[in-house]
This record gives structure tokens, C-alpha cells and sequence, in this order.
């Protein structure tokens, strides 16, 4: 091919590149497949090859290019990149727009202004400049009037265009202005800013690659953002697969309005926020924020908050700035999922299998709009990795949103009072000594008999998934102890209408009814039970395997537990390990604790009380529809929507598969719904295949 026709060539690919680069990362659409698009792309690096004098910098082919650097330069900004004013709730936001509305008034402006309400992304804000539509300086933030060019770096993101063009039409107001805004983009200087991010899928990824090779996981989407922007190196930045979104047009290109900057950055190429909008009252900006915080997490980046600017131009520009921020535009952020707050003390839990739990108690702080003032800090060793002593400032944050836990400590502002906290060496309960197993990071009470453990015992023996006895309580459980009417959940079936009457707040109708739910649960499911009886190491999941595993042992649908507790009694720790998912270390809990004295007496106790067991039936029966998930294991992680975790499990059961607790390699499917856990980052990193709840759905479908 003579050169120019391959500069033809090129000019005609270059051009072909750049609008389905639009297409897909603008529009969100796709006119030719990434392999189609990958063979052009392809063709253009051969031809630039073959002829390198025909490389321009705005080519797709640049993205991803030069040396690494030794450092990168500073680059002074034309016009500051300012921060904004955080506020965090309603009434702060309302002193923010009383003060606009005095500042406008003061201006010229008496009416109430208004707003444009966009997404507040949660990455590194950059400045982008093009000169004669070509992309030449890209810089980020630093301290507001002086970043660092990191264009390098910003060229390997595929939603960035390396050159300026119109697409599609003008906003009306700007239409009469087209021919201006075309010569702008040919021989002026456009400045652009906005936030470079990593999306929510593309950062679990990456940290399953760092586990995979036992590297530090990242902390979050912005730190990791911000430090591929700063890599040296670009391409590491490119393996990243960073993402853009323009929020502002700094040049003026006739806009009046924010919103029609907006549209005029979609014209250019760039991707904005779609959400984004224009809102004429404090009901309309509450009812947006509201709207976004429901759907925050279905979104595929993080945010942390929606920005509220005046979308006059003119007034924002009028009311100017005080300090770094501008007094037109303002951050209204969603409540905080980390706070700062003071270890006031360390206390310790004993729990229903003896376990000694330190819990923080803080001074009270709000977290993602919860109070809170109570923090786990699991064990010994997390205190210690943690270094944190009573008297310490904490990072307080809440685990899925929901269990707080201590995150980090503050030691700059340690004043050197703090006190170092040590376990206790006897129950403070029963006054035992603590024992600590070799192969636990745990210390526990050994006691059987403690009153901690028994309390405890009792808490989670009548809770929702072991017998579930309606309107029994921790607070009922603990008047029953107190008045010493019962010492363990076997007496809870003789209590008497008479019995509970006396108790505060129980007349005799509330006395019949918690007697009358008791009673109910007499027949109890046999997985409820295994699971109700606190067996360390036995969940609901393994609870379910083994009564499936006894079930097959039994001829009868109802049996005395007594013979239940021989039958267990009869299995060696060989015949445990034959059921699924269950190990050496389980079966020698559950051998343990059906060879021990005290708990058969309980047994026997709970039988003689009038206990009787359900036997479950077996899934599935011999052959059959039932059978259609045999020899599939599944895990259940995140929230459903038109279903329960616990009814996909029973589904999963009723057709013959089998339910685990923790993903493994023999794990079939990972069934993941809203906000999945460490489940679902265990199934990539294992490569086990996901459903979501539609795909599940449609799996058992008949």
C-alpha cells in the first residue's frame, strides 16, 4: 500500500475507532462486536507501523504508550480545581440553601435558585485539556492550583477521547452557536474535569488477583483509583481498566446552565451522569438523594453522595468562594460508613460455647445513620494486630453494614494515658480458669455449667432458625433465670400458666400464650434441634446434613430424643467424616459432645419434658423430577429479592442438591444476590461458576 493511501486508511479507521469508542462508552451500545472492534483497531497498529511518520498522538493506538517516568511534572491550572462543602443532613443542607438564597439576594438575585443534582463519584478528580481537539495535558488535583500531569496515564482510559468531535445534536440553546463551538474544538483550548474511577466489578477482580497471589488487598475503588493514576508505569495503569466521567466544562462554550454543560460534554464524547438533573425545591433535592441511596448499591461505582450546584452560571460565578470552595455548589453526602470515636473501655462477653468475646464500648457515634456504641474486637489477636488500648481513638466502621467493628487506631492522638487491655485469667461469671486450645485463636470458660454459657445456650436455643418460640426473648429468658424457674431450656416445657403470671409485665392471657408457643415447638424438626444444641463448629447448614445423614438410619417419622442421642453415640469419628462438608474438626466436636456426660443428662432431661423429634423427610426420593439438582452443592450469598436465602436453600434441597455454608472447590454454583460477602469473592478466586437469583429461578424451574 503507497503511503497515501494508507494515510487514507488510517484517517478512515482513526475515525471508525473513535465512534464506537463513543457508542459503547457514552451511549452504552454497540453497533459491532469487541472482536470486530479489536480487528480494526489491530489494522490501524499494523499500518502505524509500517508507516511510523503517520502516528499522531490523539491515535487510538496511543493509549497505551512511552517510557515509564522518573517523576511526573507539575502543571499550574488555569482556573483552581476547587473542593466542596460537605453537609450530611437535611437541615445542614437547608442552612446551605438559606445561605445561597441571602448571598443571591445580595447579588441580585432575590428568587430561589435552581439546582442541578448530579452523583458525587468516589474517585480522583483530573483535569483534562485539549488543544486543537487533540488531548495534550491531563493533570490531577494536588493542592488546587498546582496538580500533576499524569496524561500518560489518563490516555489508557478507553472513555477519555484522545480527540474532541461533535456527536449527535446541540442543546436548542446552543444550536445557533455550532459553528463556533466546531472552531473552538478545531483551534481552541478546551478544559475538562471530572473523575477518574474503578467500577465496583472491576475492583473485586483485581483483589482476586492480589489474593491469588497472596499480595495486600486494596482497601476501596478510590484509593486504587488514585494510585493507578499515579503509576509510572502506564501500562500498569492500563491493566487496571479505569473509567471517566466528565462533571464539568470549564471553558466557555456560550453554556449558561451546569445542565447544558452536561449535555454539551456528551456531545464531545465524553460519558456523564445519567441520573444527573435539574430540581426546583428542597423536596425535589431530598426526594433525588433518597432515590439514589436506594438504588446506591445496584449502581456499578461508588458513590458517596449526589453534588448540589446552582445551575445559573452567572449567580454560581457571583456568589463566589470562601476558602477551597465554591459557595454555589455543595457535597450532600450519605451517612458516613466509617466514624472516629473513643475506646471508653474493653469489656468481656461469654458466650454459649464458653467463648471469651472483648467488646469496645465507645463513646456513641453515628455510622451510616445508626448510633452506635458497642464494637466486636473478636479476640485477643485482633487486639493485638489492632495495637488498640482503652483510652484510644478508633476508625469505627460497620461490617457489611451492619455488625460495627474497630478498623483502625488513631495512635497520633494518643496522649499517652491510654491502658492496654489483657484477658482476664478466670470467667469473671463463674470464676473458672481460661483455657486457650492449641488450635484456636479463642480463650474460653470450660465450665459447662456457667451461668454465662448456660444464658447464652439458652438465647440461641429458642431463637428463629433452632426452635423459633415465638414471644420468648432474651429479656423473658433472663426474668425466667432470675426468679429461678428455670436453670436450662428443658424446664422451658414445664412451665405452668402459674409459673409465668407473676412475672412483670404478664398477665394471664400473655402467661397462656408463651406457654401455649412453647408447647407448640414439643415436636421439633430434628436439623431445628441439632442446630439448637449449640454443637461448636455445627451451623444450620451442617445441622440439615447430619439430620439428613440420621434420617436415613430411622424408620419412624416421630422418635424419642433418646434414641437420637444413642444413635449419635454409635458413630465414630470415621462415620461423621462420611457426611458432607463435614471435617475432622467438626466431627470431633459433634463426637465430643455427644460422649459427654452433662449433655446426654440434657438429652434425656429434654425427653422426659415431652421433647419429641420430626424426622425430615429424605431429598430426594429415588429417582423422579425431585432429583434434578442431585450432586450439586450450593452456596447462597447476599440479599434476594422475591425470595429468602432460606427458601432458594429449601428449593435447592427439595431438589435434591445440597447446601453448604462455605464456597470449596466441590462448591457447583454461588447463588449471589444484593451486596454478596466474602462468598462471592471466594467463588472468582476459585472460579466457581455464579447465578443470580433469575438464573437460579430458572434452573429449578420445572
Amino acid at each position: 500500500m503507497m503511503k497515501r493511501q494508507a494515510a487514507e486508511r488510517i484517517a478512515k479507521l482513526r475515525k471508525a475507532i473513535n465512534h464506537h469508542r463513543y457508542l459503547y462508552n457514552v451511549l452504552d451500545r454497540s453497533d459491532i462486536s469487541d472482536a470486530a472492534l479489536d480487528s480494526l483497531k489491530h489494522e490501524l497498529k499494523k499500518l502505524e507501523d509500517q508507516f511510523p511518520d503517520l502516528i499522531t498522538p490523539d491515535s487510538p493506538t496511543q493509549r497505551v504508550g512511552g517510557k515509564a517516568l522518573d517523576t511526573f511534572k507539575k502543571v499550574r491550572h488555569a482556573a483552581p480545581m476547587l473542593s466542596l462543602e460537605d453537609v450530611f443532613s437535611e437541615e445542614e443542607f437547608s442552612g446551605w440553601v438559606d445561605r445561597v438564597k441571602k448571598l443571591g439576594a445580595e447579588v441580585g438575585s432575590p428568587h430561589m435558585p435552581v439546582f442541578f443534582a448530579e452523583l458525587k463519584f468516589d474517585g480522583l478528580a483530573v483535569s483534562l485539556v485539549y488543544e486543537g481537539g487533540v488531548l495534550v495535558q491531563g493533570s490531577t488535583r494536588g493542592d488546587g492550583l498546582v496538580g500533576e500531569d499524569v496524561a500518560q496515564n489518563l490516555r489508557t482510559i478507553e472513555s477519555i477521547p484522545l480527540q474532541l468531535e461533535l456527536h449527535g445534536a446541540l442543546p436548542e440553546v446552543l444550536q445557533k452557536r455550532a459553528a463556533r463551538i466546531k472552531q473552538m474544538i478545531a483551534r481552541g483550548r478546551i478544559e475538562v474535569r471530572g473523575e477518574a474511577i474503578i467500577t465496583k466489578k472491576n475492583f473485586q477482580k483485581i483483589n482476586a488477583g492480589q489474593r491469588v497471589q497472596g499480595e495486600k488487598l486494596y482497601a476501596n475503588p478510590r484509593n486504587l483509583a488514585a494510585g493507578s493514576i499515579r503509576q509510572l508505569d502506564p501500562a500498569v495503569t492500563a491493566s487496571r481498566h479505569l473509567d471517566f466521567f466528565a462533571y464539568d466544562l470549564v471553558t466557555d462554550l456560550g453554556q449558561k446552565l451546569h445542565s447544558e454543560e452536561h449535555e454539551l460534554l456528551r456531545g464531545l464524547g465524553f460519558r456523564s451522569d445519567l441520573e444527573a438533573r435539574r430540581v426546583h425545591s428542597l423536596g425535589e433535592v431530598f426526594q433525588f438523594r433518597a432515590s439514589i441511596m436506594r438504588k446506591r448499591e445496584k449502581l456499578a461505582y461508588h458513590i458517596d453522595g449526589v453534588v448540589i450546584t446552582v445551575d445559573e452560571n452567572t449567580l454560581f460565578e457571583r456568589l463566589g468562594v470562601v476558602g477551597k470552595a465554591p459557595r454555589g455548589a455543595v457535597a450532600f453526602k450519605f451517612a458516613p460508613e466509617e466514624a472516629t470515636t473513643r475506646v471508653l473501655d474493653i469489656h468481656v462477653q461469654v458466650g454459649r460455647t464458653g467463648v471469651l468475646t472483648p467488646v469496645a464500648h465507645l463513646e456513641p457515634v453515628e455510622i451510616g445513620g445508626v448510633t452506635v456504641s458497642r464494637a466486636t474486637l473478636h479476640n485477643q489477636d485482633e487486639i493485638k494486630r489492632l495495637g488498640v488500648k482503652i483510652g484510644d481513638t478508633v476508625v469505627v466502621g460497620r461490617a457489611g453494614d451492619v455488625i460495627p467493628d474497630i478498623r483502625m487506631v488513631v495512635k497520633d492522638l494518643r496522649t499517652g494515658k491510654e491502658k492496654a487491655f489483657r484477658m482476664p485469667r478466670a470467667c469473671l461469671v463463674c470464676g473458672t480458669r481460661i483455657v486457650r486450645r492449641e488450635e484456636e485463636v479463642a480463650y474460653r470458660c470450660p465450665n459447662q455449667a456457667c451461668p454465662a454459657l448456660k444464658r447464652e445456650g439458652l438465647y440461641h436455643f429458642v431463637s428463629r432458625k433452632a426452635f423459633d418460640i415465638d414471644g420468648l426473648g432474651p429479656k423473658i429468658i433472663d426474668a425466667l433465670l432470675d426468679q429461678g424457674l428455670i436453670q436450662d431450656a428443658a424446664d422451658l416445657f414445664d412451665l405452668k400458666e402459674g409459673d409465668v403470671v407473676p412475672l412483670e409485665r404478664f398477665g394471664e392471657k400473655s402467661a397462656a400464650n408463651l406457654v401455649g408457643a412453647i408447647q407448640e415447638r414439643a415436636l421439633a424438626p430434628l436439623e431445628r434441634l441439632l442446630f439448637a444444641l449449640g454443637i461448636l463448629h455445627v451451623g444450620e447448614e451442617t445441622a440439615h446434613l447430619l439430620a439428613q445423614e440420621i434420617a436415613a438410619k430411622l424408620k419412624n417419622k416421630k422418635v424419642k430424643i433418646k434414641e437420637l442421642a444413642r444413635i449419635f453415640q454409635d458413630m465414630s469419628m470415621g462415620d461423621l467424616q462420611q457426611v458432607q462438608d463435614v471435617g475432622a474438626v467438626v466431627a470431633k466436636s459433634i463426637y465430643d459432645w455427644f460422649q459427654t456426660k452433662h449433655n446426654i443428662e440434657f438429652l434425656e432431661k429434654l425427653s422426659a419434658a415431652g421433647v419429641e423429634i420430626e424426622v425430615p423427610q429424605l431429598h430426594p426420593p429415588a429417582g423422579g423430577s425431585s432429583s434434578k439438582l442431585r450432586g450439586k452443592s450450593f452456596v447462597f450469598t447476599g440479599e434476594l429479592k422475591t425470595i429468602t436465602r432460606d427458601e432458594g436453600k429449601d428449593m435447592a434441597r427439595k431438589l435434591g442438591g445440597g447446601v453448604s455454608e462455605s464456597v470449596s472447590k466441590k462448591t457447583a454454583y454461588v447463588v449471589v444476590g444484593k451486596s454478596p460477602g466474602s462468598k462471592y469473592d471466594r467463588a472468582r478466586e476459585l472460579g466457581v461458576p455464579t447465578l443470580n437469583e433469575k438464573e437460579f429461578l430458572a434452573m429449578i424451574k420445572p
